[in-house]
């Protein structure tokens, strides 16, 4: 079946955080809901729709920014209570808007998750979790990474109680009272949480994650072992997920899985006989989903997809169809409620114009007074700096509350600016664009400089750290049997400054040191695949990688730090000579495929000449055909990817002169000769020439 939804604008609100917006139960049946929505200005509005305007409800009084809005009541019984979080309060609201509840919590942060089952209420700060029972105390946990979301499994349908933290260190945290009953790993930081089909699926204890990269999965938390169910890979390169919500919008009685992400695309996967999700619907909206829900808002008996959008916009895709069959007597009342719409819409229009026109006249004069001061409109950027597994590139992702003028971007260091399909900007006096890619050992700031489309001008500066080993992302276990090379620091150092010193060097790591004596982190490189281990506490830091160069840059970046802090350290190292092997191993395919790749593109011009000469292309050997049927391809990944192959010829020149700087040997005078052996590449003769170099 196919599934064909149109779109309608309802109203538009401030700026909104992620997961604000509810659909209140139905009074009856298929009627149309009501909708709840909190905004960054503090105010709740509930309204519903009446021949096709927004009538609002209740609307409360502006105060702090609402981070998060749920709904709650007696278990099993309607949930149409709302709850919202700002600051470290929660606000309880009916349905009619009278307020019931103002509960001030013990937290010393703001509230950025929220979660509601019955009289318990889930909470958390960027790193606190706590459980309340009626307002009262119950558990506590202090979280080694930030916590993204918070859920608890269906209490009315299991023995315990048993929420699940999303930590942004890739890691399900599952809770038993104040403690960790065990963790899971996912392939992302996730994002969001959500109950599987609303309730937790058949078991009650399926739980569906998204994650910053882009990623979907189903895990059922089964103590001591969970089951990961499915995981839908981000093949498109979609944005990361903020919101998910289940739905039966195709209407064959089985729950949709609602997708929204922070690039505007809305999903809907249905599920197979497997109960494996298949992509049935996606639709692109101009700015990122904050929230999303299945229901009835706009026309009694139409089922719909609603979306709140980060500049406030509350939107419904709706199954009502756009053009309709009518009779004779409702073609006519359908032109006369049409008519009185645009009549509506002009006057308001008219009333608009005059109110700015008067505004600016306004300003206009104060603006000549002696005592005239000018004050900077505030706007609000939602800004997002994400490493990319799959082609070791970071995204540096901006959105305005309003129309973008210019975004100037400045960097320190030297970076790669790569196209992407997906940008809307119109690019000046280079082929910059918002796909940005970095060289590890190669540190400094990226400054994003913001100018919206308002009067009088103005600009916000946006800062984003590339650190030395920019191109690792966190992990939970490495390979021990490989062949490492040891970093050893030793010195008066606090277990705070050394973590700090990893916070540095290294992106997703807490900035607050975890609690304990002593921690370990394990890292991949996202573009070559080598791994490091990182053990620190007091006085004490040791980092293992398969790859000598990154021991380099630890060594050389943690011994700037210390000196610019006057700590002495002692440094000590221990090098395995199979490593360099090891390494080039795995450069090999990477450098063996570029080298290929880029064959094949030199060649395209030629075979193109020779096909117009002889009008055919039969008297070609199948690879030459193969290369002209795919040019296309070819050249549109190698336009993608254009250092790619400087990027790794450049690493190999690294590991070379870094592998005889450990033993004390200058070997720059030989870089020439490596690259005329990397231009006529063969992997044998490489291997051979680091091993005669010496």
């Amino acid at each position: 079946m196919d599934l064909h939804l149109h779109r309608a604008d309802y109203v538009q609100v401030g700026v909104t955080s992620q997961k604000t917006m509810k659909l209140l139960p139905a009074s009856r049946g298929s009627a149309p809901q009501k909708v709840v929505i909190g905004d960054h200005e503090g105010v709740v509005l509930c309204f519903g729709m009446k021949k096709g305007e927004a009538v609002a409800v209740f609307k409360t009084l502006p105060g702090q920014k609402i981070a998060r809005l749920e709904l709650g009541g007696i278990l099993n019984t309607p949930q149409e209570k709302i709850f919202v979080a700002a600051g470290s309060e929660i606000r309880g609201f009916t349905k009619r808007g009278k307020q019931f509840l103002s509960f001030e919590t013990n937290l010393t942060e703001s509230i950025k998750a929220m979660h509601i089952s019955g009289s318990d209420l889930f909470l958390s700060a960027s790193y606190i979790y706590s459980h309340y029972c009626d307002c009262k105390d119950q558990h506590y946990y202090l979280s080694g990474d930030k916590i993204n979301d918070v859920i608890c499994l269906p209490v009315e349908r299991l023995p315990h109680i048993t929420p699940v933290l999303a930590c942004q260190d890739r890691l399900l945290r599952v809770l038993q009272g104040s403690d960790v009953m065990f963790e899971i790993e996912v392939s992302g930081p996730p994002t969001v949480l959500a109950l599987h089909n609303g309730n937790g699926g058949d078991s009650g204890e399926d739980i569906l994650f998204g994650t910053s990269d882009g990623k979907l999965g189903l895990i059922q938390i089964t103590p001591p072992m969970p089951t990961h169910k499915w995981e839908i890979q981000n093949e498109k390169k979609r944005g990361g997920i903020l919101c998910v919500d289940s739905f039966d919008i195709i209407g064959d009685g089985v729950k949709d899985l609602l997708v929204g992400r922070d690039d505007g695309m809305v999903e809907v996967y249905s599920f197979n006989n497997a109960n494996e999700p298949i992509l049935r619907f996606d639709q692109a909206l101009s700015e990122s989903i904050t929230s999303i829900q299945g229901g009835c808002v706009g026309k009694d008996g139409y089922d719909e997809i609603v979306v709140s959008t980060y500049s406030g916009w509350v939107t419904g895709l709706t199954t009502e169809p756009a053009h309709k069959e009518s009779g004779p007597g409702e073609e006519l009342r359908l032109n006369q409620e049409m008519q009185s719409k645009l009549s509506s819409l002009r006057t308001e229009l008219e009333q608009l114009q005059v109110k700015v026109t008067q505004e600016r006249e306004k300003y206009q004069q104060s603006s000549q007074s002696s005592k005239a001061k000018s004050a900077v409109p505030s706007f609000s950027i939602n800004d997002k700096f994400t490493l990319n597994k799959d082609d070791a590139s970071y995204s540096l992702i901006l959105e305005v509350q309003t129309a973008i003028d210019n975004v100037l971007i400045q960097s320190d260091v030297p970076i790669d600016l790569l196209d992407v399909d997906k940008n809307s900007a119109v690019v000046s006096f280079s082929n910059c664009d918002s796909e940005i890619r970095s060289i590890e050992g190669q540190y400094g700031t990226l400054q994003a400089y913001v100018t919206p489309r308002i009067q009088p001008k103005t600009c916000q500066v946006r800062q984003y750290l590339i650190k030395p080993l920019s191109l690792h992302q966190r992990t939970h276990c490495i390979d021990c049997d490989r062949p490492m090379n040891t970093l050893t620091l030793t010195g008066q150092f606090s277990f705070a400054e050394v973590h700090s010193w990893v916070v540095f060097c290294l992106p997703e790591v807490p900035e607050k040191p975890p609690a304990g004596e002593c921690v370990t982190f394990y890292f991949q490189n996202t573009f070559l695949g080598t791994q490091l281990g990182s053990t620190c506490r007091k006085g004490e830091g040791v980092f293992k990688s398969d790859n000598i160069s990154t021991i380099s840059i630890l060594k050389d970046v943690l011994s700037k730090e210390a000196t610019k802090k006057k700590i002495n350290l002692n440094i000590s190292y221990e090098i395995n000579e199979m490593s360099v092997k090891h390494t080039l191993e795995l450069i090999h395919p990477k450098l063996e495929y570029q080298l290929l790749l880029a064959k094949k593109v030199h060649l395209i011009d030629a075979l193109k000449e020779l096909q117009v000469h002889e009008g055919n292309t039969d008297f070609l050997i199948p690879e030459y055909r193969s290369i002209l049927e795919e040019a296309d391809l070819l050249q549109e990944e190698y336009k993608k990817q254009p250092a790619h192959l400087e990027r790794l010829y450049g690493m190999i020149t690294d590991l070379f002169i870094d592998k005889f700087k450990f033993k004390g040997t200058n070997v720059k005078t030989k870089v020439p000769l490596l690259l005329e052996i990397l231009d006529s590449y063969d992997q044998n003769t490489l291997i051979a020439f680091f091993d005669a170099a010496a």
